[in-house]
Protein backbone atom coordinates (compact mmCIF):
# COMPACT_ATOMS: atom_id res chain seq x y z
CA UNK A 1 0.00 0.00 0.00
CA UNK A 2 2.82 2.40 0.84
CA UNK A 3 4.41 1.86 -2.58
CA UNK A 4 1.11 2.75 -4.26
CA UNK A 5 0.95 6.02 -2.33
CA UNK A 6 4.54 6.88 -3.27
CA UNK A 7 3.88 6.11 -6.94
CA UNK A 8 0.76 8.29 -6.93
CA UNK A 9 2.76 11.15 -5.41
CA UNK A 10 5.38 10.82 -8.14
CA UNK A 11 2.75 10.88 -10.88
CA UNK A 12 1.01 14.00 -9.57
CA UNK A 13 2.06 17.52 -8.70
CA UNK A 14 1.53 18.71 -5.13
CA UNK A 15 -1.40 21.06 -4.60
CA UNK A 16 0.22 24.26 -3.31
CA UNK A 17 -1.15 27.65 -2.32
CA UNK A 18 -0.14 28.93 -5.76
CA UNK A 19 -1.52 26.06 -7.86
CA UNK A 20 -4.70 25.31 -5.91
CA UNK A 21 -7.73 26.40 -7.92
CA UNK A 22 -9.86 28.87 -5.99
CA UNK A 23 -12.63 29.08 -8.60
CA UNK A 24 -14.20 25.99 -10.18
CA UNK A 25 -11.77 23.56 -8.52
CA UNK A 26 -13.45 20.61 -10.28
CA UNK A 27 -11.72 21.74 -13.47
CA UNK A 28 -8.31 21.35 -11.86
CA UNK A 29 -5.93 18.54 -12.73
CA UNK A 30 -2.64 17.77 -11.00
CA UNK A 31 -1.61 14.53 -12.70
CA UNK A 32 1.56 14.73 -14.75
CA UNK A 33 0.02 12.94 -17.74
CA UNK A 34 -2.55 15.70 -18.22
CA UNK A 35 -0.12 18.55 -17.58
CA UNK A 36 2.57 17.09 -19.86
CA UNK A 37 0.02 16.35 -22.60
CA UNK A 38 -1.03 20.01 -22.75
CA UNK A 39 2.57 21.24 -22.69
CA UNK A 40 3.54 18.83 -25.46
CA UNK A 41 0.71 19.99 -27.72
CA UNK A 42 1.27 23.72 -27.30
CA UNK A 43 3.70 25.94 -29.19
CA UNK A 44 3.85 29.17 -27.21
CA UNK A 45 4.12 29.81 -23.50
CA UNK A 46 3.76 33.15 -21.72
CA UNK A 47 6.30 33.84 -19.00
CA UNK A 48 5.43 36.30 -16.26
CA UNK A 49 8.05 37.84 -13.98
CA UNK A 50 8.86 41.14 -12.30
CA UNK A 51 11.54 43.64 -13.34
CA UNK A 52 12.24 46.47 -10.90
CA UNK A 53 8.95 45.71 -9.18
CA UNK A 54 6.93 45.95 -12.40
CA UNK A 55 5.17 42.96 -14.02
CA UNK A 56 6.26 41.70 -17.44
CA UNK A 57 4.73 38.90 -19.53
CA UNK A 58 6.58 37.66 -22.63
CA UNK A 59 5.46 35.00 -25.14
CA UNK A 60 8.10 32.54 -26.34
CA UNK A 61 8.61 29.05 -27.67
CA UNK A 62 9.47 26.17 -25.40
CA UNK A 63 9.97 22.42 -25.20
CA UNK A 64 9.51 19.83 -22.48
CA UNK A 65 12.05 17.09 -21.83
CA UNK A 66 11.00 14.78 -18.99
CA UNK A 67 10.43 17.05 -15.98
CA UNK A 68 12.07 20.16 -17.43
CA UNK A 69 10.90 23.04 -19.60
CA UNK A 70 13.49 24.62 -21.88
CA UNK A 71 13.35 28.10 -23.38
CA UNK A 72 15.98 29.82 -25.48
CA UNK A 73 16.79 33.08 -27.20
CA UNK A 74 19.43 35.68 -27.84
CA UNK A 75 22.15 36.24 -25.28
CA UNK A 76 21.00 39.87 -25.28
CA UNK A 77 17.44 39.00 -24.27
CA UNK A 78 16.36 40.96 -21.19
CA UNK A 79 13.90 38.24 -20.27
CA UNK A 80 16.50 35.48 -20.33
CA UNK A 81 19.07 37.54 -18.47
CA UNK A 82 16.49 38.41 -15.81
CA UNK A 83 15.22 34.85 -15.42
CA UNK A 84 18.77 33.49 -15.25
CA UNK A 85 19.12 35.46 -12.03
CA UNK A 86 16.89 32.91 -10.30
CA UNK A 87 13.79 35.06 -9.80
CA UNK A 88 10.29 33.64 -9.40
CA UNK A 89 8.50 33.07 -12.70
CA UNK A 90 5.07 31.95 -13.80
CA UNK A 91 4.73 30.07 -17.10
CA UNK A 92 1.34 29.53 -18.76
CA UNK A 93 0.22 27.56 -21.81
CA UNK A 94 -3.35 27.59 -23.17
CA UNK A 95 -5.00 25.51 -25.90
CA UNK A 96 -8.35 26.80 -27.19
CA UNK A 97 -10.73 23.99 -28.18
CA UNK A 98 -14.03 25.74 -28.78
CA UNK A 99 -16.38 28.70 -28.32
CA UNK A 100 -19.27 27.94 -25.99
CA UNK A 101 -22.44 29.82 -26.97
CA UNK A 102 -25.01 29.87 -24.19
CA UNK A 103 -28.57 31.15 -24.17
CA UNK A 104 -27.59 34.00 -21.88
CA UNK A 105 -24.73 36.42 -22.42
CA UNK A 106 -23.58 35.74 -18.87
CA UNK A 107 -22.90 32.02 -19.45
CA UNK A 108 -20.94 32.26 -22.70
CA UNK A 109 -17.56 30.59 -22.29
CA UNK A 110 -14.75 28.73 -24.04
CA UNK A 111 -13.57 25.16 -23.97
CA UNK A 112 -9.87 25.11 -23.22
CA UNK A 113 -6.95 23.26 -21.69
CA UNK A 114 -4.40 25.29 -19.77
CA UNK A 115 -1.33 24.79 -17.61
CA UNK A 116 0.25 27.08 -15.03
CA UNK A 117 3.82 26.43 -13.85
CA UNK A 118 5.63 28.22 -11.02
CA UNK A 119 9.37 28.03 -10.48
CA UNK A 120 12.79 29.49 -11.02
CA UNK A 121 14.81 29.02 -14.19
CA UNK A 122 18.49 28.14 -14.29
CA UNK A 123 21.09 28.75 -16.99
CA UNK A 124 22.05 25.71 -19.05
CA UNK A 125 25.83 25.98 -19.40
CA UNK A 126 26.70 22.32 -20.00
CA UNK A 127 27.42 22.08 -23.77
CA UNK A 128 25.81 18.67 -24.21
CA UNK A 129 22.62 19.60 -22.35
CA UNK A 130 22.47 22.90 -24.22
CA UNK A 131 22.69 21.17 -27.60
CA UNK A 132 20.15 18.53 -26.53
CA UNK A 133 17.79 21.31 -25.45
CA UNK A 134 18.08 23.04 -28.83
CA UNK A 135 17.35 19.75 -30.58
CA UNK A 136 14.30 19.28 -28.34
CA UNK A 137 13.08 22.80 -29.10
CA UNK A 138 13.35 22.16 -32.84
CA UNK A 139 11.73 18.73 -32.66
CA UNK A 140 8.92 20.08 -30.48
CA UNK A 141 7.95 22.44 -33.29
CA UNK A 142 8.39 20.05 -36.22
CA UNK A 143 9.66 16.53 -35.71
CA UNK A 144 12.39 15.42 -38.10
CA UNK A 145 13.56 18.91 -39.06
CA UNK A 146 16.77 18.96 -37.02
CA UNK A 147 18.39 16.19 -39.07
CA UNK A 148 17.85 18.21 -42.27
CA UNK A 149 19.37 21.55 -41.21
CA UNK A 150 22.83 22.95 -40.61
CA UNK A 151 23.67 22.64 -36.93
CA UNK A 152 24.62 25.77 -34.95
CA UNK A 153 28.19 26.98 -35.19
CA UNK A 154 30.31 27.58 -32.11
CA UNK A 155 29.65 31.32 -32.43
CA UNK A 156 25.90 30.79 -32.76
CA UNK A 157 25.94 28.61 -29.65
CA UNK A 158 27.70 31.38 -27.73
CA UNK A 159 25.09 33.88 -28.91
CA UNK A 160 22.24 31.63 -27.72
CA UNK A 161 21.03 31.39 -24.14
CA UNK A 162 19.13 28.33 -22.94
CA UNK A 163 17.29 28.17 -19.63
CA UNK A 164 15.66 25.22 -17.91
CA UNK A 165 12.83 25.22 -15.41
CA UNK A 166 12.18 22.06 -13.42
CA UNK A 167 8.50 21.09 -13.33
CA UNK A 168 7.80 20.83 -9.61
CA UNK A 169 4.82 23.15 -9.04
CA UNK A 170 2.21 22.97 -11.79
CA UNK A 171 -1.49 22.43 -12.42
CA UNK A 172 -3.89 22.16 -15.34
CA UNK A 173 -7.36 23.61 -15.74
CA UNK A 174 -9.76 22.23 -18.35
CA UNK A 175 -13.25 23.11 -19.55
CA UNK A 176 -15.16 20.78 -21.87
CA UNK A 177 -18.74 20.21 -22.91
CA UNK A 178 -21.84 22.28 -23.73
CA UNK A 179 -22.98 25.58 -22.23
CA UNK A 180 -24.30 25.56 -18.66
CA UNK A 181 -27.34 27.79 -18.68
CA UNK A 182 -29.74 28.66 -15.89
CA UNK A 183 -32.53 26.07 -15.83
CA UNK A 184 -35.22 28.60 -16.76
CA UNK A 185 -33.27 29.62 -19.88
CA UNK A 186 -33.19 26.19 -21.55
CA UNK A 187 -36.61 26.79 -23.11
CA UNK A 188 -35.54 30.02 -24.80
CA UNK A 189 -35.79 29.83 -28.62
CA UNK A 190 -32.21 30.60 -29.60
CA UNK A 191 -29.38 28.36 -30.74
CA UNK A 192 -26.86 27.25 -28.14
CA UNK A 193 -23.89 24.93 -28.42
CA UNK A 194 -20.17 24.76 -29.14
CA UNK A 195 -18.15 25.90 -32.14
CA UNK A 196 -15.10 23.59 -32.12
CA UNK A 197 -11.76 25.19 -32.88
CA UNK A 198 -8.44 23.58 -33.79
CA UNK A 199 -5.05 24.54 -35.18
CA UNK A 200 -4.49 23.18 -38.68
CA UNK A 201 -1.61 23.41 -41.15
CA UNK A 202 -1.98 24.80 -44.66
CA UNK A 203 -0.01 23.97 -47.80
CA UNK A 204 3.73 24.70 -47.42
CA UNK A 205 4.87 27.87 -49.22
CA UNK A 206 8.41 27.61 -50.55
CA UNK A 207 11.11 30.22 -50.01
CA UNK A 208 11.40 32.34 -53.21
CA UNK A 209 15.17 31.68 -53.15
CA UNK A 210 14.79 27.90 -52.92
CA UNK A 211 16.75 26.19 -55.74
CA UNK A 212 14.70 24.29 -58.29
CA UNK A 213 14.28 20.60 -57.68
CA UNK A 214 14.34 20.66 -53.88
CA UNK A 215 11.33 18.58 -52.80
CA UNK A 216 9.01 19.46 -49.94
CA UNK A 217 9.86 17.10 -47.03
CA UNK A 218 7.10 14.89 -45.77
CA UNK A 219 7.13 16.45 -42.32
CA UNK A 220 6.18 19.77 -43.97
CA UNK A 221 3.64 18.56 -46.54
CA UNK A 222 1.93 16.25 -44.06
CA UNK A 223 2.34 18.32 -40.91
CA UNK A 224 -0.04 17.46 -38.10
CA UNK A 225 -0.15 18.52 -34.48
Amino acid sequence: MESVVVWAAIMTFPETDRTKLKRLPKRGHFDRETVYGILDEGFICHIGFAVDGKPVVIPTGYARVDDKLYIHGSQASRMLRTLAGGIDACVTVTLLDGLVLARSAFHHSMNYRSVVVFGRATLVDDPEEKMSALVALSEHIIRGRWSDVREPTELEMKQTTVLSLTLEEASAKIRTGPPLDDEEDYSLPMWAGVIPLKLSAGEPVKDPRLPEGVPVPGYASNYKR
